[in-house]
């Protein structure tokens, strides 16, 4: 029998689903718009992958998320969305590691991948894995300046990926460090995690699951009163 997972990926700005069959994906949602869109498509997306697969809702073994880091706002609607589906249909909720999910858009035989997703000023949520995606350094917030992971640049090459790139290569400039643009988490990477857990059934409980936000939301207070 197959096992059918939904996977939600929005803790970026791409707008990410995907339906998988046994860990691969067979259709894949998304929008790599630069605004944020998830409230407006998310479950429209949802709808479309199972439909294009003729799937119903009621086939799926799992829910899967990505769980963070990544953008407050972004995080909550996937999250809220999966564990709304997961409470409608009596399924488990499974939570991927965006940065993990990140770092299997690269593929690389030797050296580092260091996924970083933009956080505020000269800041990025990172982590670092080796080229079997083992994590090798802890997710965390690092401020960023010209001797940022220069003890992996020193040892070989150094892939960076996701959306903090833009601001690392203003600064990194070592001979090993290389930069991939344009890339986003997405829905894609999280079908082969997400089957992987489902088989050892490491799940998530519905009613207490929060994403991973690294660091607490600080709302911006106006500059001026309100009467």
């Amino acid at each position: 029998m197959s096992t059918y997972i939904l996977n939600i990926e929005t803790a970026t700005t791409n707008c990410s689903v995907s339906l998988s069959k046994d860990g691969k994906t067979i259709v894949l949602k998304e929008d790599y718009d630069k605004n944020y869109s998830h409230a407006e498509r998310l479950h429209v997306y949802i709808d479309d992958v199972l439909k294009e697969a003729n799937i119903s809702s009621d086939e799926l073994e799992a829910i899967a998320v990505s769980k963070g880091p990544g953008s407050y706002t972004g995080l909550r609607i996937g999250v809220s969305a999966a564990k709304g589906l997961c409470y409608a249909l009596d399924k488990p909720l499974i939570s991927v590691s965006t940065l993990e999910a990140l770092a299997h858009q690269v593929t690389c035989d030797e050296g580092v991948i260091v996924s970083m997703l933009d956080a505020r000023r000269m800041e990025v949520y990172a982590a670092v894995f080796d080229a079997d995606y083992n994590q090798i350094k802890a997710t965390d917030a690092q401020i960023l300046d010209e001797n940022a992971f220069q003890d992996y640049l020193e040892e070989g090459k150094v892939y960076f990926i996701g959306n903090g790139v833009e601001k690392a290569k203003t600064l990194i400039k070592h001979p090993n460090a290389i930069f991939i643009d344009g890339k986003l988490p997405s829905a894609n990477e999280m079908s082969h995690l997400a089957y992987n857990k489902h088989k050892i059934s490491d799940l998530e409980d519905v009613a207490y699951f929060e994403p991973y936000y690294l660091k607490d939301f600080v709302a911006l207070k106006p500059k001026t009163k309100l009467y």
